[in-house]
């Protein structure tokens, strides 16, 4: 008999039932094919397959034992065996699947949740930088110093899980550093591959802290592999030295205690030096401060004194108005404006090392 003959057999010739049996199936048949509704509910991902197998295997061994106990039936009982045990294969498949593409440590697994799920980094490349910091987590006790001025060498990249790190000057407290942030992304970012280096400010852990680190060879080995993580420390590294940087803001006072904005365009006059100095080494076009140390008191050009003098005797034009100075010329002008001892600590040699002065467009880019 071919195929087509035994197909023909199955559908056409086949003996209809005479009538409907009274008998019930046990409860373990009943029992299985209730596991077995509730499998097919799972969805399609691997975390959906996994609930689909797990309930199918407990479905299938009951249909077995029904097959086995109530129906006596080899037949029965060997396919559905066979069946559950495909079922604790797929299962013990996908939960090694799912350790291996999963993270096993709790704090990366909370990193990458905070930070690099909302960039869209994908967990594999997420386990590629881990790896690059031999998926170690490190820690740091309260008052511990992680880096001192002047003596630890710039070898390393670290980043903050918990607690907080106190960044100081010569013992004067600049800022805090909390989690999710760099702890030396200044250092970082200052020196070349080639170039070695001393942190110029001291890192002392003011609470309990834990903190991942790469060694610099290594992730540098790391970054020239791959350019997609390479883009990705780039991003953050300046985000996080942006961050430090708008940090010190609250230090910059003037000596009548105004706060300044290192984002206003005109503190570049202040902050960096002036490019005409004269032989004196005062400024040439900046009038300098009273011999008493008045800072209100500012020395007049007889020149200027007299031009004020014609104009004071002399009658205004009628209706002409007097047009105010530039901005650049009265803030250069100002006998209040902050000098080196008015904002100690406000750009420490973190942030300035191996950098020019900054240009009042560099001060927007920030």
């Amino acid at each position: 008999m071919n195929g087509s003959d035994l197909f023909g057999t199955i559908i056409y010739h086949h003996t209809f039932c005479d009538g409907w049996t009274n008998n019930r199936e046990g409860a373990i048949y009943h029992l299985g094919n209730t596991i077995l509704f509730l499998g097919y509910m799972g969805g399609s991902v691997a975390y959906g397959a996994l609930y689909i197998f797990s309930f199918l295997a407990p479905s299938f061994l009951c249909l077995a034992l029904w097959g086995w106990l109530t129906v006596c039936g080899l037949d029965v009982f060997l396919w559905n065996l066979l069946l559950m045990l495909q079922c604790l294969a797929q299962v013990y498949h996908l939960i090694f699947r799912l350790m291996q593409d999963g993270l096993t440590n709790e704090e990366l697994s909370v990193l990458y949740k905070a930070v690099y799920l909302s960039l869209d980094v994908p967990v594999q490349v997420f386990k590629e930088i881990t790896a690059a910091s031999e998926n170690k987590v490190l820690s740091l006790v309260a008052e511990e110093t992680y880096a001192v001025e002047g003596k630890t060498p710039i070898d390393q990249l670290s980043f903050l899980l918990s607690g907080r790190i106190r960044v100081s000057l010569k013992g004067q407290f600049l800022h805090y550093i909390f989690p999710h942030q760099f702890l030396d992304s200044p250092e970082w970012e200052s020196l070349r591959p080639t170039e070695e280096g001393n942190f110029q400010v001291t890192l002392t852990a003011e609470t309990d802290c834990r903190y991942i680190s790469w060694r610099r060879r290594r992730l540098y080995l790391l970054l020239s592999k791959d350019r997609y993580i390479a883009r990705l420390f780039s991003v953050m590294l300046g985000s996080d030295i942006a961050d430090k940087l708008y940090s010190l803001n609250d230090k910059i006072f003037s000596k009548s205690c105004v706060r300044l904005d290192i984002r206003l365009t005109s503190l570049y006059h202040v902050l960096a030096p002036s490019p005409q100095v004269s032989e004196g080494g005062g400024s040439a076009n900046s009038p300098t401060r009273g011999s008493q140390g008045d800072p209100t008191v500012a020395r007049v050009d007889p020149a200027t004194s007299i031009q004020g003098t014609d104009a004071r005797n002399s009658k205004p034009d009628k209706g002409k108005i007097p047009m105010p100075k530039p901005l650049h010329q009265l803030w250069s002008s100002d006998t209040e404006m902050p000098s080196e001892e008015d904002t100690p600590g406000s750009f420490p040699l973190r942030f300035q090392r191996g950098c020019a002065p900054l240009a009042p467009t560099d001060i927007h880019k920030l």
